[in-house]
């Protein structure tokens, strides 16, 4: 007569069941994850840039992301051929040189004269204030104009007949803040033209005639985090003392010389947008980003430190345009032995910086490799944006198989 089979004791059976139930569940993980869903209409190129949209499985157009972008483009910018605009020139005699701001130092000398000798910083309200002589308007112009100022009053004070001998000469510029909004990536006011001590030069500090590049509208635009990839160059607005300025900076990208006045306290710079997406503004230049500062989430396996990943602990820097695929690989993304690492996908986490809407894009690694159309799907990466590797299904395997054997070993443990 057989003997009745010994049924599993309650806790060991309800361990054998939670291990049954967790296989099949991290099973079912190692099939194809959902494609991102946005709120943008990515997939039909109507994203911030037409290289978010997913790639077909089979595409025979080449390299069209570039026109799909220029579609939605307003007139002006560096899209539309042509010297720069009529009022360049203008613009250009009307504040070339050096214009001087409130505390800029000057050097006045009136022949051997020791009562107006010295030197002298322009007041905070824009005036130079010298010795029983009316304030002098010394806001935005020139050291010419205060000189004719300057001999046309001694003159009328009855300190000289005749016209003295005069030299005015800008000794130190002085930082100046203004404010930057529009089409940049950080608009707010700025400081620009503040030099660090140990970048002071202290011999051309002593010298008659200092000046510096800082002041510059190109830094200006640099400090404001740069302008963004649909700024319309060729309207850039200067408001100053009443008037508005319009500036085309083309040049800067075609490879002319660009309109890069000196700045003065108060002004305020308007980037327009031309609202899309310019290809030719996505790389580094004198108003372009510094660089891109990226947020990184490693593999499933992570590495043993941060050191031999060559990734740093919160963030990596590349340089402005550099590609998505181009920061996976350079992320340690892609590369191993090709049984065990292919297969792997990357996520891109980025926001539109004319909506503020969030966008999340999933490219197939070994896909965008072999496929000879993946210019067109491979977005440039923006300021803040994010990115996460998935592992390959071999690795996805080799982790279900030792969460399995732990938990198998556990559940044999039981009595």
């Amino acid at each position: 007569m057989p003997l009745p089979s010994k049924k599993l004791s309650s806790p060991r059976r309800t361990a054998t069941q939670v291990t049954t139930a967790l296989c099949l569940s991290l099973l079912a993980g190692c099939g194809a994850a959902p494609a991102p869903k946005n709120i943008a209409p990515v997939q039909s190129g109507g994203g911030f840039q037409a290289q978010y949209r997913d790639p077909p499985r089979q595409s025979r157009d080449m390299l069209i992301s570039t026109r799909m972008n220029a579609e939605t483009c307003l007139s002006g910018g560096v899209a539309d051929t042509g010297a720069a605009g009529k009022g360049d020139g203008l613009v250009a005699l009307a504040l070339r040189g050096e214009r001087l701001s409130r505390d800029d130092l000057l050097d006045i000398r009136v022949g051997d004269d020791e009562t107006f000798n010295g030197d002298y910083v322009i007041s905070r309200d824009g005036l130079l204030k010298m010795p029983f002589l009316p304030p002098i308007p010394a806001q935005g112009r020139t050291t010419d104009d205060i000189e004719q100022d300057l001999d046309r009053l001694l003159r009328e004070g009855g300190f000289y007949d005749s016209a003295p001998r005069l030299s005015v000469r800008l000794v130190d510029m002085a930082s100046v803040r203004v404010a930057v909004s529009g089409a940049v990536f950080e608009p707010h006011a700025v400081e620009v033209g503040l030099r660090p001590g140990g970048e002071i030069d202290r011999v051309r500090q002593g010298a008659i005639g200092a000046s510096t590049e800082g002041r510059n509208l190109s830094t200006a635009l640099r400090a404001a985090g740069g302008v963004r990839p649909d700024a319309d160059l060729s309207r850039i607005e200067l408001h100053r003392a009443g008037h508005r300025h319009i500036l085309d900076l083309r040049g800067v990208f075609e490879g002319r010389h660009m309109t890069d006045i000196v700045l003065l306290a108060g002004d305020e710079i308007v980037v327009p947008s031309r609202q899309c997406f310019q290809d030719d503004l996505m790389r580094p230049g004198p108003i372009s980003p510094p660089g891109i500062s990226l947020f990184l989430s490693n593999l499933t396996q992570p590495a043993t430190g941060n050191a031999p990943s060559a990734i740093g602990r919160d963030v990596r820097e590349v340089p402005y345009g550099t590609r998505f695929m181009q920061a996976v690989v350079d992320t340690n993304c892609v590369g191993g032995a090709r049984a065990s690492s292919a297969h792997r996908s990357a996520v891109l986490f980025t926001r539109d910086p004319m909506t503020g809407v969030s966008v999340v894009i999933e490219r197939s690694i070994e896909d965008q490799l072999h496929r000879a159309d993946r210019d067109d799907y491979d977005p440039y990466l923006l300021p803040g944006d994010s990115i996460a590797c998935y592992d390959s299904r071999v690795t996805n395997l080799a982790e279900i198989g030792r969460v399995v054997g732990g938990v198998a070993g556990v559940a044999l443990m039981i009595p």
